[in-house]
């Protein structure tokens, strides 16, 4: 009886969902809801200032994650017992285990959906090879690191499943942060992502697979048969998902129509799906997210219907559900267990077994497969990466009590080092190489204007497409033997969403597009949009896209120019009109990609700012009827400008206005210009000696020189052509006259003139497109480093095109 009435009392009280609130002395922290609210509040805050710090370092978001859930746990911050039982008390910890599970067999199920079980049936012997080896080796040295374990800290742990759960944990590779490494190193295209990759997913369902043989081992019945009852019934159940789950979600697929928001029904129904086969496993006794990774794997991945769950699922559930995850390992993590110097050898021994594994076994067989020893060597330290995978793994050991507190801090601490190396070490050993491409015109200013000009046009979502296709409607000319070829490229931030991931499979399935002419079930509005411009008119348009940080996106958009040998980059501008007619600010770090582009690109570039150039909707060539104005000042960016202008011209629908800005006589004596260049200004003369000689002939091209004194002058004569649809300008204009405008600069990448036309003193409707001719006796950006090698067409960026194009 005594007995009875210390257990009660030792057991903590329940707490209420809520408080009556502060003014009633309750304590908010005494109750459920706004504990919980707290923290995930400190969780999210602690993590995402982790992972600020870590960008720098190019680390996975899972490592912030890891080591804030560590901080916050007996480790670091709750070595202070008041802080611990005030923010993470016992009794709370129930609540906080059942949020973390919840929102881990949701996001289980997301990574199972970013598995193609079709692509796994079409891995080739070399990459199954390579998987093979590098969970085989791991494995078995797995189970020999944990006789060590055993016979040392894990005395009290029943044997067999210590063993596998060791196994497993040695030999995992997560395949969520395998794919956003390669993302983040832009090595998805290159022989090393793709087989990396395949071999990556192929070792994450054999991992799943034997994870799923420790837990039926764990169990706590003293019969051998409840193990095989829980193994046969785990089989039936995937098979009961092989082949009812599929038909029941492509008939929910074929009743969501592209181009219609899909039903909510549908949505629900889905998650609930989940949510019974999460139970159905707990109830096998198998852990609940075995069965939510089971039903994400099988479930068709096309249509707007998978695309359209993902989308509704992943922010809350890996923004707000998953830190509770690593918070919950954090909680159960004590590195100060780790004492003494057999627990440190310990340590060193696991991570030495770990990476040894891993390497010995990839290497190895990636060599006898012929792949060269440096990539052979990066395939060794990708396949090494751990993460969410390798902690619900010992999660579920240290809750079936496999793991103790030693052996579980021990293994925490393996996965946080291997995973941090894997970065680092990459970049270290494996920097791939970029074949030279060297191609004539990297201009529009040619003295033959019949070849073919290529066009890279960047946007960021489908709110540039109107401006951008009746750009290149105009662009396009008439009299061109070789015509226009335009590669659209649509500008995706790498982020942890696993939308990402999907179209990160989708650029690294054997080479093929994003986008396929023959297979575009997305229902993707852009590529409905360029496609349908394509069939309408004779330019060639192929649509791409990077995916890539903000940081060094513009290294994809350079190196897309240079091997697509394009002659001008067209940017979107960083802010967008509102419906008042103002420029706002679309996204800041937009501009700091655009002046990094116009720092490295090796051809000419322009950034359009967005006015809605035709409307917001497609005008169809023979409905088209625009007025281009060109103020010209002279230098080498007006001369490009005056290029592209001509050829705009030579459209029916389109009419050419130039306006030649000219020195005042009255004061022209009076200023001592040191920088005029005579060979400039005798270009000037020429290329509108050329033009002036069409104007007569060309009725849409139109000439006028102004004669100015001050910049008041200037912008009076600008402001009296504002009624045109388009001005074109040169970025560095020279002159005497333009010096004048200097001051009206506000951002570089605009220039003067450009700064001047998006000004809010300069009302206008026009769109702006401000040019930069590559100058090619410029040198080579000192970040650019070119290695001449034979490569095949794919480059170590993560661009996918539609098709590719003939050699030139």
């Amino acid at each position: 009886m005594a007995g009875d009435t210390t257990a009660k009392s030792s057991c903590p009280a329940p707490m209420k969902a809520t408080s009556n609130g502060v003014f009633q002395g309750d304590n908010p922290l005494d109750f459920a809801l706004p504990l919980a609210i707290l923290q995930i509040c400190l969780v999210i805050a602690l993590t995402r200032f982790l992972a600020f710090l870590l960008r720098p370092l190019r680390q996975p978001r899972v490592i912030a994650e890891i080591v804030g859930g560590i901080l916050l746990g007996p480790s670091a911050l709750g070595r202070n017992t008041k802080y611990l039982n005030a923010i993470f008390p016992a009794r709370s910890l129930t609540v906080l285990d059942t949020l973390a599970n919840l929102g881990l067999i949701f996001f289980l199920f997301l990574v199972g959906f970013e598995l193609d079980p079709k692509s796994l049936r079409q891995t080739g012997k070399k990459i199954l090879s390579i998987a093979v080896a590098g969970i085989s080796l791991p494995f078995v040295l797995g189970v020999g690191t944990s006789f060590a374990l055993h016979a040392t800290i894990s005395k009290s742990v029943k044997e067999a499943p210590f063993l596998v759960f060791m196994g497993v944990a040695l030999s995992v590779t997560a395949f969520p942060v395998l794919a956003r490494i390669l993302a983040e190193l832009k090595l998805l295209t290159t022989d090393v992502g793709r087989i990396a990759m395949s071999a990556a997913a192929v070792n994450d369902m054999v991992a799943w697979i034997l994870l799923a043989l420790a837990i039926a081992l764990s169990g706590t019945g003293h019969s051998p048969l409840v193990s095989l009852w829980v193994l046969l019934c785990g089989c039936v159940f995937v098979l009961c998902c092989i082949f009812i789950v599929p038909p029941t979600f492509k008939w929910m697929a074929k009743r969501c129509p592209e181009g219609e928001p899909v039903e909510e029904l549908y949505v629900c129904a889905t998650l609930a799906a989940v949510l019974v086969v999460a139970f159905v496993t707990d109830a096998i006794g198998i852990h609940p997210v075995f069965g939510a990774f089971v039903i994400g794997v099988v479930v068709p991945k096309e249509g707007p219907f998978a695309v359209a769950l993902v989308e509704k699922v992943e922010d809350l559930v890996s923004g707000i559900f998953l830190p509770l995850y690593f918070v919950s390992t954090g909680l159960k993590t004590n590195f100060a267990t780790i004492q003494g110097a057999r627990s440190w050898g310990l340590l060193v021994l696991v991570i030495t077994t770990a990476c040894f594994g891993k390497m010995v076994g990839t290497v190895t067989v990636s060599l006898f497969c012929r792949v060269p020893f440096q990539e052979a060597l990066a395939l060794g330290f990708l396949m090494n990466s751990k993460g969410l995978a390798e902690l619900i793994v010992l999660n579920i050991g240290k809750d079936r009590k496999v793991l103790n507190d030693q052996t579980f801090a021990i293994m925490v601490l393996m996965t946080i080092f291997t995973t941090f190396i894997t970065t680092p070490l990459v970049m270290a050993v494996y920097k791939p190489a970029r074949s030279a491409v060297v191609y004539k015109y990297k201009t529009i200013e040619r003295k033959d204007t019949n070849t073919q000009l290529r066009i890279l046009a960047c946007f960021h979502s489908a709110r540039n497409i109107p401006t951008l296709i009746n750009l290149i409607e105009a662009s396009r000319g008439t009299d061109k033997r070789e015509g226009l070829c335009v590669y659209a490229m649509h500008l995706m931030e790498l982020s942890e969403r696993s939308s990402t991931i999907l179209m990160i499979h989708k650029a690294r399935k054997n080479g093929l597009p994003f986008w396929n002419k023959g297979m575009q079930s997305d229902g993707d509005q852009v590529v409905v949009a360029f496609e349908a411009f394509r069939q309408l008119s004779r330019v060639s348009v192929r649509p791409m896209t990077a995916i890539s940080p903000m940081s060094t996106i513009h290294e994809d958009i350079c190196d897309s120019a240079e091997s697509k040998r394009v002659a001008m980059i067209i940017l979107p501008y960083h802010k967008h009109q509102r419906l008042d007619g103002a420029l706002e600010t679309t996204r800041t770090e937009f501009r700091w990609v655009n002046k990094r582009v116009l720092e490295h690109a090796r051809c000419s570039v322009g950034i359009l700012v967005d006015r809605g150039l035709g409307g917001t909707t497609h005008v169809s060539a023979s409905n088209v009827s625009s007025t281009i104005t060109v103020l010209f000042f002279g230098g080498r960016d007006d001369h490009e400008a005056i290029a592209y202008a001509t050829r705009m011209a030579e459209h029916p629908g389109v009419r050419l206005t130039v306006i030649r800005f000219l020195q005042s006589p009255e004061i022209l004596g009076e200023i001592i210009n040191e920088e005029s260049k005579p060979s400039t200004r005798s270009m000037d003369d020429q290329i509108l000696g050329e033009l002036k000689k069409k104007s007569p002939s060309a009725s849409p091209i139109k000439y006028e020189e102004r004669i100015v004194k001050n910049a008041a002058e200037i912008i009076e004569t600008a402001r009296a052509f504002s009624q045109c649809n388009l001005f074109l300008v040169g970025r560095t204009p020279e002159g005497q006259v333009v010096a004048k405008l200097n001051g009206k600069s506000e951002g570089s990448e605009l220039g003067p003139v450009g700064s001047l036309l998006t000004s809010p003193e300069f009302s206008t409707s026009a769109s702006v497109l401000v040019v930069q001719q590559y100058n090619n006796s410029s040198p080579l950006p000192p970040s650019t480093s070119i290695n001449v090698a034979p490569l095949p067409p794919s480059t170590s960026i993560n661009v996918a095109e539609e098709e590719e194009e003939e050699s030139i």
